[in-house]
Order: structure tokens, then sequence, then C-alpha cells
């Protein structure tokens, strides 16, 4: 990981916008994911929370299995949050020139597993939590969790074209396109959240 220390001689891929070449070369070896894979998964991922949906107003959980399913979706949280926040103080820091992109997309690497097992838990341990299918606030809650799902596959997709970035600095677009994805991904998760601890005052 780059060292943010020493300022005035900031190494090569350290400024905002400039990756490290040898590191975008490397990458650029690497298979993308095609689009029509990142489509499936959307479609299919949106199945799944539907099925969810269905299953979850057809499951009745003793009180045990209730209280499992709260530490379980309250680990999923903590897990997925979690990481999402890692990743985005370190693209914070790429802007302000601390770190450099090729920790931002190494980070990301790491954590996208976290990501989308917290995403999961959630979903799952959600079947056991009795919510209410007509409320309006959790009809919100799961559309910004499908809104999470194919921002998280977006972002994936900008992942790999800033990988293969080989101009300095990064296009413009490429930088908006971030930080649309990055907005979106917070309001997701702490509006889900937020929603969440609503319905369980209630």
């Amino acid at each position: 990981m780059a060292s943010s220390s020493g300022r005035a001689t900031a190494a090569p891929g350290l400024e905002p916008g400039r990756p490290a070449v040898a590191d975008s070369v490397e990458a650029a070896g690497r298979p993308p994911t095609p689009p029509w894979a990142l489509v499936l998964l959307g479609a299919l991922g949106a199945a799944v929370l539907a099925a969810a949906c269905w299953t979850a107003d057809h499951v009745h959980a003793d009180p045990p299995l209730l209280a499992v399913a709260r530490f379980l979706h309250l680990a999923a949280l903590i897990v997925g949050l979690g990481s999402v926040l890692a990743v985005d103080w370190f693209a914070i820091l790429w802007t302000l020139g601390r770190r450099g992109l090729e920790d931002v997309l190494r980070t990301a690497c790491a954590l996208q597993m976290p990501i989308w097992l917290g995403l999961a838990g959630l979903v799952l341990s959600g079947l056991f939590l009795r919510p209410d299918l007509a409320s309006p606030l959790t009809l919100i809650k799961l559309g910004l969790v499908l809104a999470i799902l194919f921002n998280g596959l977006y972002a994936h997709w900008l992942g790999q074209r800033l990988r293969h970035v080989h101009t300095r600095p990064v296009p413009r677009r490429l930088l908006i396109q971030s930080g649309i994805a990055a907005t979106v991904s917070q309001g997701g998760w702490w509006g889900a959240t937020a929603i969440g601890f609503v319905n369980s005052q209630s």
C-alpha cells in the first residue's frame, strides 16, 4: 500500500486521476466480465430478491429463529456496509492525493466478496424477520436493495474500465460516473439501514 508521507515528492500514481502504468498494464491482461454476463447477473439477482419476498410472506419464524435471524442480519450489515465504507474511504483519499488509483482498485477488488456476502446475508436473514410487504417503507427498502445490486454490478464494470486506463489524467467522464456510483452505493446502504431501524421500532 502506498505511503502518504512526503507529499512534495509523491510517487507515480499517487495523484488523483493518475493510475500507476505498471498496475494498469498488468490488469489489462485480465479478461473483463462481458456486459451480457453483468446483465444476466442483475436479472438473476432481481429474481432472487423477488423469490425472497414471496418466501418471506410464507415463513413464520419462532422466537429463537427470529433472534438468530436478527443477529445474522446485523452481522451481514456490518460486513457489507463496513466493506463499502472502506472502499469509499480509499476513493476519498485518492481524490485528496493521499493514495493512488491502484490502491483504490486493489481494495475494491479485495472487498468485493465481503460486500456481496453482506448483501446476500441481509436478503436471506431478512426472510425470517417478518417484513411487512404492504408497508411503503419496506417497499422503498426493497427498491434500495435492488439499486445496491444493480449499482454494484455497474461499479464492477467501471472498475474494469478504470483498470484499462493508460492516459493521464483519468477521463472526467469516468470520474463523474465513479462519483455517481459511490453516491448511489452510500445512499442505498444507509437508506436501507435507516428504514430497517425504523421498522424494527414499530
